[in-house]
């Protein structure tokens, strides 16, 4: 036998889960996000705070008033009228101070709400207005919107409702408490002698519900994603008699997250309709109105007492709630918090700190390399050079990082190699707004303001008269368009000026020509035109040139054959560049893509002959 002693076991502490984990660290992020949120606005919520709870002692005078006007009245003899008009009139003070406590505690918070939401839309509009451009392409304008509106509404409860109110909540139950051991120590806690039992099975519903919440946001979530994607897609999958496999996903995620919901909540509604038994009015009412008839019956307290502190103990269940309420309302606030503060630790732009003035228009790309998440490469040693005056089309099949390369031009993106220079000098030393007036940019995804037609094509030149803007709408073939409104140039996009996607662009183009930069990048923008139309926009784009940079990007071959030089791009790097003629002789990529293009159109001419 071994004479080696034994060694007890090592009991290791039980280890919360991961999502615990993860859902607590999440929940100490969101609040702090929410204390740094709030801090311009703290020392307005501590005043309404200290206004409610004078406010909120004063509330407990009708409590201290039945009692003193009981005992007056059952003294016996004759009832002193002046006592009875002194109690009456200190019952009314103490409500109308209350009543001016309460105002004035609630104006302070929410003027302090109207301040904070100020300060943070500022910061919202400050911050975006510094990240690059590239940011809105890859981020939706629902992102923006929640946080602007949904988010600082749930912000603007706890401002100017939840702390007033919450401290009302648990201050009138308080003062009443010190009231009643006043009154006797038997009755104070008899009045509270139902609250543990509810705070007891509220630990147990708590345990865990953290990382519940995540779940559940995570489930809604899935649920949201497959709603879009049925939706975005429905006419698709309808047509093709697909329609019961295509709401598969969101079935299944909606299912799930039922069950998961289901087996969470069942339990714990169980749990909370009997913790809340012990501090319904009825029960909290018997337990105080039984005991009081004990404590009458030994002699203890008189009856006044005992109403007195039954109708005392009557406002606590209330207050639990509220402050049930309020902590529910806080962990929303915390989160939209954290939604507002990631947004504004969006990164900026940088600024140079001596800014150059680029000395012409001519665009230099050296060496250029970039990849949107650092690890896959969406350009590879990229060199080229756009002439001043001169008309560059870059062409290459889907996801070769053409329209990337173009973005670059008006520093949407930084490069992670080599540089983009304009005018010679690296577009990263240009400020921001002086190489915005250098660069125009006419995108594939056309966005209009809610405003006239006027206003959208003088966006960049807001004293351009009229006649200047309807010269650019001309060259950019949408001046009879317009004038066919209701209200001609003064008809405001979405009202009386429905315009279709190709007419969007066309005015948008109106906007870049009107703002006549000496670099003007098309990316794709002529994607919605029909040919008619885009061969006449081309024609008048290449009438402006003159001096200007044009880089072009088109899956219409067709439109830029007469470019001075064409760029074929294929998976991130250069394949070839020359004329139209010379990418022809050399029988490359540009060669094929060419003899695909020609036998498309014959394919449509042999399909419009026959239908005639």
């Amino acid at each position: 036998m071994s004479t080696e002693p034994e060694v007890a076991p090592t009991v290791r502490e039980e280890e919360p889960p991961p999502a615990e984990e993860a859902a607590k660290a999440e929940a100490r992020a969101s609040s702090q996000a929410l204390s740094d949120l709030l801090a311009p606005a703290r020392p307005s919520i501590t005043a309404g705070v200290i206004l409610q709870v004078f406010g909120s002692i004063a509330t407990i005078a009708p409590y201290v008033a039945i009692a003193e006007l009981g005992k007056t009245f059952l003294a016996g003899g004759e009832v002193d009228r002046a006592r009875v008009w002194w109690i009456c009139a200190a019952v009314v003070v103490a409500l109308l101070a209350r009543t001016l406590l309460s105002g004035a505690a609630l104006s302070v918070t929410h003027f302090a709400d109207a301040r904070l939401q100020g300060i943070i839309r500022t910061r919202i509009v400050e911050r975006l207005g510094r990240v690059p451009l590239g940011w809105f392409t890859q981020n939706s304008s629902g992102l923006v919107r929640k946080a602007t509106q949904n988010d600082i509404n749930d912000i603007h409860y706890l401002v100017a409702h939840g702390a007033v109110e919450t401290t009302a909540a648990i201050t009138v139950p308080l003062a009443g408490l010190a009231y009643l051991f006043v009154l006797d120590w038997r009755l104070a806690l008899v009045g509270i002698a139902t609250i543990p039992f509810y705070l007891v099975a509220y630990a147990v519903m708590a345990r865990g519900m953290t990382a519940k919440m995540l779940e559940m946001n995570q489930g809604i979530a899935r649920i949201s994603a497959t709603i879009v994607e049925f939706v975005s897609g429905i006419s698709v999958v309808k047509t093709f008699g697909q329609a019961g496999r295509a709401h598969a996903a969101y079935r299944t995620a909606a299912t799930r997250f039922g069950d998961a919901y289901g087996a969470w909540v069942r339990p714990m509604l169980r749990t909370d309709a009997l913790a809340t038994i012990p501090i319904s009015a009825p029960a909290v009412l018997l337990v105080n109105l039984g005991f009081g008839t004990w404590f009458v019956r030994e002699g203890w307290v008189s009856v006044v007492d005992v109403v007195t502190a039954a109708l005392v103990a009557m406002s606590l269940p209330a207050a639990i709630m509220t402050v049930s309420f309020g902590m529910q309302a806080r962990r929303e606030a915390a989160a939209a918090a954290k939604r507002i503060t990631d947004l504004l630790a969006t990164p900026v732009l940088p600024e140079p700190a001596d800014p150059r003035v680029p000395t012409s228009a001519q665009v230099r790309f050296d060496g250029v390399g970039f990849s949107y998440d650092g690890q896959h490469k969406v350009l590879r040693d990229v060199s080229l050079t756009l002439p001043v005056g001169t008309v560059t089309a870059l062409v290459g099949p889907s996801g070769s990082g053409k329209s990337t390369l173009a973005t670059l031009v008006a520093r949407f993106h930084d490069v992670d190699e080599g540089s983009v220079s304009l005018g010679g000098v690296d577009v990263r030393n240009i400020a921001t707004d002086q190489l915005y007036r250098q660069v125009g940019f006419v995108l594939q995804d056309v966005q209009l303001l809610h405003a006239t037609i006027a206003d959208n094509i003088r966006l960049a030149r807001p004293d351009a008269t009229l006649d200047q803007v309807r010269d650019a709408a001309r060259l950019a073939q949408i001046d009879d368009r317009v004038l066919a409104l209701p209200r001609g140039y003064d008809s405001v996009v979405g009202d009386d000026a429905l315009l279709s996607g190709g007419e969007a662009q066309r005015v948008s183009i109106a906007r870049a020509i009107l703002a006549d930069p000496p670099v003007l990048v098309l990316d794709e923008a002529t994607a919605f035109a029909d040919p008619e139309s885009e061969s006449r926009i081309q024609t008048a784009l290449a009438q402006l040139v003159g001096g200007r940079t044009l880089l072009v990007i088109a899956h219409r071959l067709a439109s830029i054959v007469s470019a001075d030089q064409i760029v074929v791009l294929d998976r991130g790097r250069i394949a070839e560049t020359g004329t139209h003629e010379e990418l022809v002789t050399a029988d490359g990529v540009y060669a094929r893509m060419w003899r695909a293009h020609q036998g498309q159109a014959d394919s449509a001419v042999a399909g419009e002959g026959e239908t005639r």
